[in-house]
């Protein structure tokens, strides 16, 4: 590990939770497009097992506060690591965002319906609200990640 890159990672989840309190309910989750943000950043500067430390640790501090659900698990580790393979593999920042939202729009959603909220929660959920809801929010916080790595690269921040 280089202290670097653990010091970008502590850095992405102090945003994470900071970013906590902006979020959009939809029945027992809450949508949270930073996280997504969150996710494409790391996943491209730092690769995919950071992006999923980042998305794990950034559930259990928001958790722990009271400022997510256990939903934010499976909402936010998929699309971390799918984002993470998707831009080792391809070098690309869209593909990394397409990873992010397929991980959180499709298997996130499909893990939270099926396992997390009746296992753990004792809920249930129509597959199709969440999926739309994830989706939203998957895309929103990605296209706000594709934005703040190019601003990044621009200001001589990160170089891909």
């Amino acid at each position: 590990m280089k202290t670097k890159d653990v010091a970008r990672a502590v850095i992405l989840v102090a945003i994470a939770v900071a970013l906590s309190p902006l979020f959009i309910p939809v029945g027992i989750s809450k949508c949270f497009p930073a996280q997504h943000m969150v996710n494409v950043l790391g996943a491209v500067m730092l690769g995919p097992a950071y992006a999923v430390a980042i998305a794990t640790i950034a559930a259990i501090i928001r958790n722990m506060l009271g400022l997510g659900t256990l939903l934010a698990f499976p909402g936010g580790i998929f699309g971390a690591l799918l984002a993470g393979f998707a831009y080792r593999l391809f070098k690309n920042i869209y593909l990394a965002g397409l990873g992010e939202v397929v991980g959180t729009g499709i298997l996130g959603s499909l893990a939270s319906v099926w396992i997390v909220a009746p296992l753990f929660m004792g809920k249930t959920m129509a597959l199709a609200t969440l999926m739309v809801a994830f989706s939203v929010s998957t895309i929103g916080g990605t296209i706000i990640g594709v934005v703040a790595l190019k601003l990044l690269h621009k200001g001589g921040i990160w170089e891909p």
